[in-house]
């Protein structure tokens, strides 16, 4: 297969073309320019784009990471070289969803489609391995040198050193062949676990049968003797609460008429204290305290005593007359011999007449006031005189005391009663309680526990018993469950030799595939150190390369192989791209060898190595052809 032109409209790629010849082709462009994208266009053309494809954390699936930055649709044609007949194939996408996914191939130059030739199978067909072999074998992404393992390798080496069989890896069958002793043991997974649990199970279920029997006699046997305990109980339990309640009754009776009575005693002291505070009520000075009313009756006699003897102080006006009569006689007088001194004496005459004229009005009002505040004070007690007020304290002290005396024989009274009461209504609630029979220090409550305890222990052996009947029900019969164990015993001896037998598989074809790897790797090893020594200058002799195809080389001076880490990057790149050409050379078909596609993979070499790098890709190319994308001139060494 030689590819002889791209048109793309694929990433930053505008309906650009680019075109091929025959051996090898160096494509030189900065880096940004689209070489990557047109290796992933050349991929794209032949195996198509997955659409199922999602976006992770950390990875763009090509269907989002190649969408044309102009927003046109996803396209592009492939004219190339098959079988000596020129065929253009070309991709469309019709759906958003399904980039790429309208497929066609034409003979060149005309409408003929080419028979057998679809999108599912144009790159298979046309480079002769599936998609997974060439992307680890002839394309040879950028960053990317390294080969990785996988079945459809594996697939194809086995094919090439055993029978030519591309239908199995040993990757597949050794998971398969795990898949099933998994499903036969897995730590405690897996048919054998699940039987070995049920010979188990069966095996308790015969030894249990074994004492079912007896233990089924021994709850029948208990469950009786409880029967006839609770009938007992309950006829204990009937006699003692007739005798509870008929003692509560008795008790209850007595203390009603106890309280009858008390009730009766309070209602005569109470009608007694009724018509006592009545009379102190109709009485002169009401319901009064004694002691409050002596203390102001007393004040009060005080004060008739003293206005009594303020009413027998006489006050005389004779006196004041004379001294008028004198004032006026020394007023004559002074008409007549015209003497000062008489002047002086009538006029001190007249304020002695004065004076005692003034002390007769006042001592006159006082006795008018006086008669009138005893009066009062008698009206108050509506009593005559003193004496008849006394007598009427003595009445109204005797009253209150009669009052008092009822009033201490209504309170007892009244105490009994509410003592009779109280105790009645403590009788009502012993009663209640009696009645009810749950006072827990009664004899009947006591036999009531003990009774509904006893009927707890026979709902127990009842349940038990039940239980106990539909276990050995389910247990079915004793010769069908041995021979079930047996049956299990014969399986579980089948199972494990099955596992034995596959674990045996396991190790012989982990032997095979020891021994392929021992056949190819030494051939592919030979062909990678062909290659490695071509490109370094005969500095690196050998390639080791191990089953997951990591490698490692020696150089020809020295005896220890140098792993990946100990290499620096331009030759770890050579090592892995011998090893990726060794892989070409021995895995892909002979017939029409498909194109070698690189991308940059030449980046890290120094000059003298890119230059015989460029070399051994010139001689490949005359086997087949070679298209190299690259940032540096091949010829300047830029």
């Amino acid at each position: 297969m030689i590819i002889r032109k791209l048109t793309a409209s694929f990433g930053k790629l505008e309906n650009e073309s680019l075109s091929f010849r025959d051996g090898l082709n160096v494509i030189y462009a900065p880096n940004e320019s689209g070489k990557s994208t047109w290796c992933a266009f050349i991929q794209a053309m032949l195996y198509g784009i997955d659409s199922s494809e999602r976006v992770r954390a950390g990875y763009l699936p090509d269907k989002l990471r190649y969408a044309p930055w102009s927003g046109a649709p996803m396209e592009g044609t492939m004219e190339l070289e098959a079988d000596r007949c020129d065929i253009t194939i070309t991709r469309r996408t019709k759906s958003k969803n399904a980039p790429m996914q309208e497929f066609s191939a034409v003979y060149t130059g005309t409408n003929v489609p080419v028979k057998g030739l679809n999108g599912s199978n144009a790159g298979e067909l046309l480079t002769g391995v599936s998609k997974d072999v060439f992307r680890r074998s002839a394309f040879i992404a950028q960053g990317n040198v390294g080969v990785t393992g996988s079945p459809e390798l594996e697939k194809r080496i086995s094919a090439i050193v055993t029978t030519g069989e591309e239908q199995c890896s040993y990757s597949e069958a050794d998971d398969r062949l795990r898949a099933w002793q998994r499903r036969r043991r897995y730590n405690r997974k897996g048919l054998l676990p699940e039987l070995e649990g049920k010979m188990d199970e069966t095996q308790r279920r015969l030894e249990e049968m074994s004492g079912s029997v007896q233990n089924v006699e021994e709850l029948e046997q208990r469950l009786r003797e409880r029967q006839l305990e609770c009938a007992k109980l309950e006829k204990e339990v009937a006699e003692s609460r007739r005798r509870q309640r008929r003692e509560a009754l008795d008790r209850l009776a007595k203390g009603k008429d106890e309280m009858e009575q008390s009730s009766a005693r309070h209602d005569e002291t109470m009608a007694v204290l009724s018509q006592r505070r009545e009379e102190l009520r109709r009485g002169r000075f009401g319901l009064r305290d004694p002691e409050s009313l002596e203390k102001d009756a007393e004040a009060d006699l005080a004060e008739l005593a003293s206005l009594r003897v303020e009413n027998e102080k006489v006050s005389n006006s004779l006196l004041a007359v004379l001294f008028m009569a004198l004032a006026m006689l020394a007023a004559a007088l002074y008409t007549q011999f015209r003497n000062i001194a008489l002047i002086i004496v009538s006029a001190a005459l007249c304020v002695a007449a004065l004076f005692f004229l003034f002390r007769y009005s006042r001592s006159r009002r006082n006795r008018e006031q006086s008669r009138e505040r005893r009066t009062r004070i008698l009206e108050k007690y509506h009593a005559r005189s003193a004496a008849e007020i006394r007598e009427a304290l003595e009445e109204h002290r005797a009253l209150w005391e009669s009052m008092e005396e009822a009033e201490r024989e209504e309170a007892a009274c009244r105490g009994s009663f509410e003592s009779a009461r109280g105790m009645l209504s403590d009788l009502q609630e012993t009663a209640l309680r009696a009645l009810d029979f749950t006072d827990a220090n009664s004899e009947a409550a006591r036999l009531a526990r003990r009774l509904a305890a006893g009927r707890a222990e026979i709902e127990t052996l009842s349940r038990q018993l039940a239980a106990a009947n539909g276990r050995l029900a389910a247990m079915g019969d004793p010769l069908v469950l041995s021979s079930s164990l047996n049956y299990m015993r014969g399986e579980y001896e089948e199972l494990c030799d099955e596992f034995d037998a596959i674990s045996l598989a396991i190790e012989t074809l982990k032997d095979a595939d020891n021994e392929i790897q021992r056949r190819f790797s030494p051939e592919l090893g030979r062909v990678a150190s062909s290659y490695m020594s071509a490109v370094t200058g005969g500095r690196y002799a050998d390639v080791l390369i191990n089953r997951d195809f990591s490698a490692m080389t020696r150089v020809s001076d020295e005896a220890v192989s140098r792993s990946a880490e100990y290499l620096s990057a331009g030759t770890l790149d050579i090592m892995y791209l011998a090893v990726r050409l060794a892989v070409c050379e021995l895995a892909l078909p002979d017939g029409e060898p498909c194109p070698l596609i690189l991308d940059d993979a030449l980046v890290n070499l120094d000059d003298e190595r890119l230059e015989q790098a460029m070399k051994l890709l010139s001689e490949i190319a005359h086997e087949r052809q070679v298209i190299l994308f690259t940032c540096r001139n091949p010829e300047s060494g830029e």
